[in-house]
């Protein structure tokens, strides 16, 4: 019980959580993450520091640079079940529930 806890207490942060939902589905550096959260690097590279000590997240060196993805089928089901519970108390159709827009 307590690893988990401290799972959780990892991916209660909003910056982590944020940085956790960029990286469901494709993996990115630590520049790519900043700029998508408007966010300077130092701090973004701290919060990863933080996630893959907790084994939420894994890295690939590709030439100079480092490449950050969630870490398993896992933890992205607890962060994709985490926004989705959040999405239903905020909203009687959830995002997650509406049909896929067509493309125009």
């Amino acid at each position: 019980m307590t690893l988990a806890v401290e799972v959780l207490r990892v991916l209660a942060d909003p910056t982590r959580l944020q940085l956790a939902g960029l990286m469901l589905d494709e993996e990115q550096s630590v520049s790519q993450l900043a700029a998508r959260l408007d966010k300077p690097v130092p701090g973004v590279s701290q919060h990863l520091a933080k996630m893959r000590m907790a084994r939420l997240v894994t890295t690939r060196k590709v030439g100079t640079s480092v490449l950050y993805r969630i870490g398993n089928g896992h933890v992205r089901q607890l962060v994709v079940d985490a926004i989705g519970h959040v999405e239903h108390l905020l909203d009687q159709v959830p995002a997650h529930h509406r049909p896929a827009e067509q493309p125009a």
